[in-house]
């Protein structure tokens, strides 16, 4: 296996933060609708992996899986979104949260052209996390009996139950805990980023990736863009079942009690915590290698 050293990986992180803000705004668009559907799907097989696991306290006295388990089983297999990702070119803002400005630091790009590429690149990613989202609601979250009528599955109801989860962030500590878990998660997603860039082979990119995705996802951290997945499943679940409706589950709560905070926690892991401090911990040596 082929690994490049850590300068070697920011530069290349620069380079391909430089291609991407030079791509057409269609192009971010429907790169980012193929990676908000990717991470849905990670999501989605997320929520199915883990239904079921979590067991009543009597139960757990008795050594019956529990609780991290449970998140154990989530970050196992969530990885399997990011990992289709970055092999197949799609766009997802919260990586791009890194690589563009690792261009903008590198290659002197303006921060005008960062900014385009994380507004494109997010539409892109909320409109295939809600296409996905809605099949996954209408699909495997519920049966139908010959009249039409809808039954929530043991799967429709984790996916309420994650979603509702999501959405009670309510108090402005509340909102401060999910900045800082959103703060968390994309510090080590752009680690996974790094660590696929570093392999040149298929085996070692898959790898690489996998270990900060399952440490962030089974640790309980926010993802804006598998949160824009997570959350409409509920929604679109209640509105099938309007018997399982949550107060705190609908479109605004989406946004007010999760998606804008852990975006802008999101945004700070990405760009401080691993653009920042690689750039200025290499900037010296990436120079020389011009």
């Amino acid at each position: 296996m082929v690994f490049h050293p850590p300068v070697a990986i920011v530069a290349k992180a620069g380079d391909t933060g430089k291609y991407k803000v030079g791509l057409p705004a269609w192009n971010m668009v429907l790169r980012g609708i193929m990676s908000g559907a990717y991470i849905a799907m990670g999501g989605a097989l997320a929520t199915v992996c883990s239904t079921g696991i979590l067991a009543s306290d009597a139960a757990m006295r008795f050594g019956t899986a529990g609780p991290g388990f449970a998140q154990f089983m989530l970050g196992a297999v969530f990885p399997v979104g990011l990992i289709i990702t970055v092999m197949t070119g799609a766009e997802l803002f919260t990586g791009d949260a890194m690589l563009a400005p690792m261009a903008a630091f590198i290659h002197k790009i303006s921060w005008a052209s960062v900014l385009n590429l994380w507004l494109w690149v997010y539409i892109g990613n909320f409109i295939g996390s809600v296409i996905f989202a809605f099949i996954m609601a209408y699909g495997p979250c519920v049966s139908f009996d010959a009249a039409g009528t809808a039954t929530l599955t043991a799967f429709g109801l984790r996916a309420i139950g994650i979603a509702t989860a999501k959405t009670s962030y309510i108090s402005g500590m509340a909102l401060f805990s999910a900045f800082l878990k959103g703060i968390a998660c994309n510090w080590l997603v752009n680690l996974a980023i790094l660590l696929g860039i570093c392999a040149d082979d298929a085996i070692g990119k898959i790898v690489g990736i996998w270990f900060p995705i399952f440490a962030f996802v089974a640790s309980g951290f926010e993802h804006s863009v598998a949160n824009m997945y997570f959350i409409p499943t509920g929604i679109f679940c209640t509105g099938l079942d309007p018997t399982k409706a949550v107060e705190t589950l609908n479109w605004v709560s989406m946004w007010t009690n999760n998606v804008i905070v852990v975006t802008l926690g999101n945004i700070v892991g990405g760009l401080l915590f691993v653009g920042v401090i690689y750039w200025v911990a290499f900037r010296k040596e990436i120079a020389a290698l011009k």
